[in-house]
């Protein structure tokens, strides 16, 4: 087992890490920013160490000051958890050239699932269902985008291939502004990525947002812990999750859950991962793979029993998967609002002060949280504060459980999405299952 672990994150998922670490007598690295010296993890950590200052391109994104903490507090490996540097093949390389495990895959996965382009050849070749499309980079021959456009069919949406957050992507209803369009996502692709490559796909008019998650220990094992459906979105960010994907074509998902898992073992993955769908009249469309562990992780914990962050722990450690296919059970239905320190109006970040902080309880209510009263929020980072899971045996006492702790929810002096987070709970088309990713905004009216 690892001897020692530096989280290279902050919030809530940093203080995820720690107690899984402590569970397996490993200990912890906390690194932090300055204003955040307060954060509950930095507190509870065995070792801390101040990386920078505030803007995360100065501490949470600063590659050698990270390096160079591991180096100071003789640490064996290093967590990124989600958000920062996750996803950054660079940092993982860096990471390993410089003698530390990367508690994630190989930088040479990072960057395969990383470029759109690159991900969708591979998952294609491995058999993973995936969205009518160029197949590639979009020509440089304005009559070779049309025809392919043609074959696909309009709707299509042109993406970047280096694209994520909703950016760099714009949807094409008719040929007369299809390469227009596809100029300005170049550009804009540049701007935002570094990197102007665009592909073109068949735009899917009501889709769902269904993904996988798996684990994989680079050495041959890989497994599916089913599905989530996080279809209630806003601008492309999730607000609230659920496992498993309720009234899915059970023919196409076992199909899709088996595709995943041969599609880890073909590429050779290590760690935890998640393969995100669309979802329209029974088919799955790949759109992209995540190669960290989500947001959304505890509802796949609820649900299955298996620890996720103990399982990249132990893969880090050189060990094979712990678990086989046929351990892996459903039990239940688990549901999970993400809680924002934001306007419930205008949605604007909403820092400053908690003066008090109460979390839900009571049977089958989990709360992931960083905050306690007196906790500072700063403007500084991504405005999430808290997730509220809540599991049952059925998906409708599930949501249940989640409107009640919801009404459990207390936070004082600064505002927060939790009045949104209830109204969904007891939304009726919600309740129903299967809404679309359009749904939550068409509700607010954006």
């Amino acid at each position: 087992m690892l001897d020692k672990v530096l989280i290279a994150n902050r919030g809530e998922i940093a203080l995820r890490i720690l107690r899984a670490c402590k569970e397996l007598g490993i200990k912890t690295v906390a690194v932090h920013s300055k204003i955040d010296r307060d954060l509950l993890h930095v507190r509870l950590a065995d070792e801390t160490i101040c990386i920078g200052p505030n803007p995360s391109k100065d501490s949470y994104l600063n590659i050698p000051a990270l390096i160079s903490a591991a180096e100071l507090t003789d640490t064996s490996a290093i967590h990124p958890g989600y958000g920062f540097l996750a996803e950054n093949a660079d940092f993982a390389e860096q990471v390993e050239n410089s003698g530390f495990t990367f508690i994630g895959p190989k930088a040479e996965t990072i960057r395969l699932m990383g470029d759109k382009v690159s991900a969708i050849k591979a998952m294609k070749e491995a058999g993973v269902p995936t969205v009518p499309g160029s197949n590639g980079p979009v020509p440089s021959d304005p009559e070779e985008c049309l025809k392919i456009a043609r074959e696909i069919g309009f709707p299509v949406i042109v993406k970047a291939a280096a694209g994520g957050g909703g950016r760099g992507m714009r949807v094409v209803h008719n040929e007369a502004s299809l390469l227009k369009s596809i100029s300005i996502t170049q550009s804009e692709a540049g701007s935002y990525f570094g990197d102007s490559t665009v592909y073109m796909e068949k735009f899917l008019q009501n889709p769902r947002h269904v993904e996988v998650q798996v684990i994989a220990d680079g050495q041959g094992n890989a497994v599916h812990l089913y599905d989530r459906d996080c279809s209630l979105q806003r601008r492309h960010q999730k607000v609230l999750e659920e496992a498993p994907a309720p009234m899915l074509n059970q023919e196409s998902r076992e199909k899709c859950l088996k595709a995943c898992v041969d599609a880890c073992i073909k590429i050779g993955y290590r760690g935890a991962g998640t393969f995100e769908f669309l979802y329209e009249d029974g088919h799955f469309y790949f759109i992209e793979m995540n190669t960290r562990v989500q947001v959304e992780h505890p509802v796949t914990e609820m649900v299955t029993g298996i620890d996720i962050v103990k399982e990249q722990l132990r893969i880090a450690s050189g060990q094979p998967l712990s678990i086989k296919q046929e351990d892996v059970t459903l039990k239940g239905h688990a549901v999970e609002a993400r809680i924002n320190a934001e306007d419930p109006k205008t949605f604007m970040p909403s820092p400053g002060k908690v003066n008090y902080f109460h979390a839900p309880g009571g049977m089958g209510v989990r709360v992931d949280s960083h905050l306690y009263s007196g906790y500072l929020v700063p403007p500084t980072y991504d405005s999430m504060i808290a997730k509220i899971i809540c599991h049952a045996d059925s998906r409708e006492l599930a949501l249940k459980r989640l409107s009640v702790a919801l009404e459990e929810t207390f936070v004082d002096g600064i505002k927060t999405n939790i009045a949104l987070q209830k109204d969904l709970s007891t939304d009726p088309n919600f309740i129903e299952g299967g809404v679309n990713i359009h749904y939550l905004e068409k509700k607010l009216g954006l």
